[in-house]
């Protein structure tokens, strides 16, 4: 009669392994949006294109993630921002650099290069801000494309789709091999309409683990687009984690969107849902004014105020925010937050925490 295989261990983080002591302590705290603050520079076609692309067939302005190859100084600016704000972790500007992302501007080939550019942008930042008892992390992020895997872009044919999920697992995979062998330390699949979208990216990301030796923490972040309180492919939050949480990703939470307000009873849910899992949350500053600065309403004063009620009720350990915020905002959500405790985990989560 042969014994039974014993357990084996989970493996531990071979980068960001002071992530889970840090949740514990303290709420840490996100950067803002990347977006806001490159439209502040209001470049033209002209400085979005660079000397590089000045004669590319299509028009660029918009390609927020060419910037990390025509106006890196612009993203390492913005990155230093958010650390002089008192972030903790800052993404790289890397949301649309996929290949899929990048074919409306026929650059697919370029992503690549563009995802290992953002993530020595960021690296840079990161350890330039770095102090022993205050270390700062870089997290490759990871957007949701352009496309849907889950649902039909022709309402006469249910069936149609404009993206497979081999085609989104090949996209993901690239750009994980490339922010990951740039040095960043989280990875963050993050607003997530589509829960088939994220599940190649994680399968991509869990390829990449493999393949490389690594394993980085994961935070998993999605988006409830309206009052029905699902994901825009029809799941309910504690059905998007139900999905998700097979990746055992250190925090998975809510992010964009709705504004905090209208976000608090499903950030209440996914916090009950995953009780071993930290919770991220960083939502827009409010729902959206096209009148507005920022083209969105809510002051530093008032995001600061909504996300320290989410932080006293014990539902958070990660906050920033998406949207309209500013590293104002950042710094506001940091005094607001500074002396709550964060949301404490049952059992022995969360996790790929190193083993005690």
């Amino acid at each position: 009669m042969t014994s039974a295989t014993p357990a084996q261990p989970e493996p531990a983080y071979t980068r960001g392994a002071q992530l889970p002591a840090l949740l514990r302590r303290r709420i840490l705290i996100l950067d803002g949006a990347m977006g806001t603050m490159i439209q502040r520079f209001k470049l033209s076609e002209a400085q979005y294109r660079g000397e590089r692309f000045k004669a590319w067939p299509k028009d660029v302005k918009g390609n927020n993630e060419l910037l990390n190859l025509t106006q890196p100084q612009i993203i390492r600016d913005i990155h230093d921002g958010y650390f002089v704000a008192g972030a903790d972790i800052v993404e790289t500007n890397t949301f649309g650099a996929t290949t899929i992302a990048q074919e409306d501007y026929g650059m697919a080939e370029l992503a690549d290069e563009m995802n290992r550019a953002a993530a020595r942008i960021a690296r840079a930042s990161a350890d330039a801000h770095a102090a022993p008892d205050k270390p700062r992390f870089v997290a490759g992020a990871f957007g949701p494309t352009p496309k849907t895997a889950s649902i039909s872009p022709d309402v006469n044919d249910p069936g149609a789709r404009n993206v497979t999920f081999e085609q989104l697992r090949a996209a993901y995979y690239a750009q994980a091999q490339a922010l990951g062998e740039e040095g960043v330390d989280l990875f963050l699949v993050e607003t997530i309409f589509d829960t088939l979208n994220a599940k190649a990216a994680l399968f991509a990301i869990d390829e990449w683990f493999e393949a490389s030796g690594q394993r980085l923490p994961i935070i998993i972040s999605g988006t409830v687009t309206d009052a029905s309180g699902r994901i825009l492919s029809g799941q309910t939050v504690p059905a998007f984690w139900a999905s998700v949480r097979h990746a055992k990703p250190l925090a998975v939470g809510l992010n964009c969107a709705l504004g905090a307000a209208l976000m608090r009873p499903y950030l209440q849910e996914l916090a009950k849902a995953a009780p071993d899992t930290f919770i991220s949350c960083y939502p827009n500053a409010g729902l959206p004014n096209p009148m507005s600065d920022t083209g969105f309403d809510e002051t530093p004063e008032v995001t600061s105020r909504l996300l320290h009620e989410f932080a006293a009720e014990g539902l958070v350990n990660i906050v920033g925010g998406c949207c309209g915020t500013t590293p104002e905002h950042i710094a506001a959500i940091g005094r607001a937050v500074n002396h709550e405790t964060p949301r404490l985990l049952a059992g022995r989560g969360p996790f790929y925490a190193q083993a005690a």
